[in-house]
């Protein structure tokens, strides 16, 4: 049975690049594309038993790692690859620590690519040749980053909907739930993140590349 990749990125030329790497493997997986993230939450969403996500940071309806973050949360065994041209040994580290099974630079050939894709769909963590894994030099993000990984899926769902300017009530009418509900699990983040509203946990995603400022 073919694997079931899933691409994620806004721009149709690189899609189609990833879409060439993937569609030269062995097996002929299944590809299936999405331009923005929602449309990339609704492919995921619509196969349930998708192998990999190859995920682009910046893509329109959400700003960098608060994707993957949301990902993670509602697709939690769907392993996601960020493809990225910010691929610096900070933003790699962030990513792998908040839960991407691994990092492919957009500067690689195709061969890498393929490469990376297959590492992971055979259980590894792919990271581009060269990097070093290094302790994180920001004691703040390292904290930040400690304390995101305390959050349930669904409040890092709730979290990701925040960064995305979401009122609670939009946000209990996206999850099937009531006002209330979202209430305790906005309260139950703020404590997580030791912030006192809604804004500076956006503004503390914001500091991992996770979120611009928004709420």
């Amino acid at each position: 049975m073919p694997s079931t990749i899933i691409i994620a990125d806004d721009h149709p030329l690189f899609r189609g690049a990833l879409r060439q790497a993937v569609l030269g493997m062995e097996g002929e997986p299944d590809v299936v594309e999405a331009g923005d993230f929602e449309a990339a939450r609704a492919a995921a969403g619509a196969h349930p038993n998708a192998d990999l996500m190859l995920l682009d940071l910046a893509m329109p309806g959400v700003s960098g790692l608060s994707g993957l973050i949301a990902l993670r949360a509602e697709f939690q065994s769907l392993p996601v690859v960020i493809v990225s041209a910010s691929d610096d040994p900070s933003t790699i580290r962030r990513a792998l620590d908040l839960g991407a099974s691994g990092f492919i630079s957009k500067s690689a050939s195709i061969e890498d690519i393929r490469e990376g894709i297959r590492s992971v769909l055979d259980g590894n963590i792919y990271t581009p040749g060269g990097y070093v894994r290094a302790p994180e030099q920001d004691s703040e993000v390292a904290d930040l980053i400690a304390r995101l990984r305390t959050l349930t899926p669904q409040q890092s769902r709730v979290l990701a909907m925040l960064a995305e300017g979401l009122l609670n009530k939009q946000i209990a009418y996206e999850l099937g739930v009531s006002e209330a509900t979202i209430k305790a699990h906005v309260s139950a983040i703020l404590l997580k993140l030791n912030v006192d509203s809604r804004t500076q946990a956006v503004i503390q995603l914001g500091k991992i590349g996770g979120a611009q400022a928004a709420a």
